[in-house]
């Protein structure tokens, strides 16, 4: 079995040390094996899971949400379809987060325009709307 050193995973796997240690107390990956000399020995394997956490990462999801999706992806009378409600409800969450960002990025223009930057700043209208909470 071919072995790697903390730094050979993190390496390839594109990640840092301090992560591998991270996902470790988190249960994302196994712990590794030891060795004589109490360096951290791990498989090849360790490197296509880190790589699985970083695109769920990149996808939205949480380690929590993550560590779940090894969980079934582990288990034997799981379904596609567990996989797939969680998707599905993370793409709702997605979508809420779009849609508030865009009421945020239209109430940000609002006060834009309402400021035309040749007050004084006693009279801005941006700083006037947040601290009368008047943000629409």
């Amino acid at each position: 079995m071919h072995e790697l050193t903390r730094g050979d995973v993190a390496e390839q796997a594109a990640v840092h040390v301090e992560t591998l240690r991270y996902y470790e107390r988190r249960g994302l990956i196994p712990k590794p094996r030891r060795t004589a000399t109490n360096y951290r020995i791990y498989s090849p394997d360790t490197i296509r899971l880190v790589r699985f956490v970083k695109h769920a990462q990149e996808l939205g999801f949480a380690l929590d949400e993550i560590k779940e999706l090894l969980s079934l992806r582990a288990t034997p009378n799981a379904r596609c379809v567990d996989i797939r409600r969680r998707a599905e409800a993370k793409m709702q969450d997605i979508d809420e987060k779009m849609r508030a960002l865009r009421r945020m990025r239209r109430a940000l223009s609002t006060l834009i325009d309402e400021c035309g930057g040749e007050r004084p700043i006693s009279d801005c209208p941006i700083l006037e709307a947040l601290a009368t909470e008047r943000v629409r």
